[in-house]
């Protein structure tokens, strides 16, 4: 019987039993995750460098095309990068720390909302004990040490942002004698450089969808909450732009932390406003409108996408849900594009869209 038919395994057939690849293919899918959750420290901001170097190779691309010497056009790619980075953590460190001195003054504002909270709470037959032991237990004076926390949480990520920015550096570098080595390898194996033009092609898409769609949401929000009188907009507007890179629940997060401070601020009515007005600028651009352009540029289904988020975020911790999309990409080109016996399993992965878009073709 031919090596590529299915049966019983012939005398001579070197061929392991299916049951058994399959098993051990698991077994090795297991080894290799876990071996990607103890390095995330490494991957996690090795793959950001690598997606920031992917969305912005266009620019030393053009600056090249105008006559600009590489190691020029590399240097100005470098430089802005390095600007854009160092401004944003900046700017989030100065939020961070005015948040840290303005919440004691809202510690009482807090105490009064509870007690009105546990006297509504009473009147639908909840017993003042059990309502007395749960708001004992709230301490609001510990989100001072809280914030205290995240500061020195933050400072500590400057290690990291000093390697990422070298990694951002070198990788950068390394970018001009991409054609070559993609030439080099689509002399023999021609699938294998076509899967991985369209991954950074499908990245780059997807990223610059992501970063103009997270601008919008982001002025328009700091211009609402400006107009609501709600406290560090500007910050409020950074966590709108980088939760847009989080599919599917990127809204419910940059939603959370300035309706809270609006309670604080302002009581129910301004945090209920709070809530509406990010649900008609967020929700509408966020959850209607870009998935429309993101899943053109990634054709990932929505099941693949929120099953992504959750995998990369338990694989890699937080910057796994930002870098969601271009990781599931890159798995995607390596595991089914790269192997023409394993094409088939893009069917389950690409979106209604897509799928009827290569039928029709």
């Amino acid at each position: 019987m031919a090596n590529g038919s299915a049966g019983p395994v012939q005398p001579g057939d070197n061929r392991l039993p299916r049951a058994l690849t399959v098993l051990l293919g698991m077994a090795a899918v297991v080894v290799v995750v876990a071996g990607m959750r103890s390095a995330s420290w490494l991957i996690a901001p090795t793959f950001l460098a690598l997606t920031i170097v992917i969305a912005t190779n266009p620019v030393p691309v053009w600056l090249v095309r105008k006559g600009v010497p590489r190691w020029l056009a590399t240097v100005v790619l470098v430089v802005l990068v390095y600007a854009v980075l160092i401004t944003f953590a900046v700017v989030v460190l100065l939020s961070i720390a005015r948040l840290a001195t303005i919440l004691p003054q809202y510690t009482s504002r807090a105490e009064a909302l509870l007690a009105g909270l546990t006297h509504e709470l009473a009147r639908f037959g909840i017993g003042p004990e059990q309502v007395k032991n749960a708001a004992g237990k709230v301490d609001f004076g510990k989100l001072t040490g809280l914030v205290g926390s995240l500061l020195s949480g933050v400072a500590s990520v400057g290690t990291n942002l000093v390697f990422l920015l070298a990694l951002l550096l070198f990788i950068s570098v390394e970018t001009g004698a991409v054609g070559t080595r993609m030439a080099m390898v689509a002399d023999g194996h021609p699938e294998v450089a076509q899967a991985l033009r369209d991954f950074t092609l499908g990245t780059r898409s997807y990223l610059v969808v992501s970063t103009v769609f997270g601008g919008i949401v982001a002025v328009l929000d700091v211009i609402a909450l400006l107009l609501l009188g709600v406290p560090l907009p500007i910050l409020w507007g950074l966590l709108a732009f980088v939760t847009n890179y989080i599919p599917n629940i990127g809204f419910i997060l940059g939603v959370v932390p300035p309706a809270l401070l609006a309670l604080l601020q302002g009581g129910w009515e301004l945090a209920v406003t709070v809530v509406v007005v990010y649900c008609v600028l967020n929700f509408v651009i966020q959850s209607i409108i870009q998935p429309r352009f993101v899943g053109d540029a990634v054709g990932l289904s929505v099941t693949v996408t929120l099953l992504s988020l959750v995998f990369w975020t338990w694989v890699i911790g937080a910057l796994g849900a930002i870098l969601a999309i271009p990781l599931t990409l890159l798995a995607k080109a390596v595991l089914v594009d790269c192997d023409p016996n394993a094409r088939w399993a893009g069917a389950f992965l690409v979106s209604d869209r897509v799928s009827r878009t290569r039928i029709e073709s």
